[in-house]
């Protein structure tokens, strides 16, 4: 992902994911271990793109290059939420 474009993209990719994902459970397509497995890593991803996404935005306002940002980790992004 290098543009803001791209990851407004994925993230709306994501978004559509989940809501698949909480629809095929609702139906019984999924088993409760499946969907929550694989909410977990859209929701860690999701956290990924948004950083990433604010990372570009912040250093645009700060007049530094926006593809300086770079990825970080799971770890890093979901520890900022304990």
């Amino acid at each position: 992902m290098s543009d803001d474009k791209s990851i407004i993209g994925r993230i709306d990719d994501l978004v559509a994911e989940e809501k698949d994902l909480r629809a095929k459970h609702a139906a019984g397509q999924i088993s409760d271990a499946d969907e929550h497995a694989r909410l977990k890593a859209v929701e860690v991803e999701l956290d990924q793109c948004w950083d990433l996404l604010r990372q570009r935005r912040a250093r645009r306002e700060f007049g530094e290059n926006p593809d300086d940002a770079k990825p970080r980790s799971a770890d890093t992004v979901e520890g900022y939420l304990n």
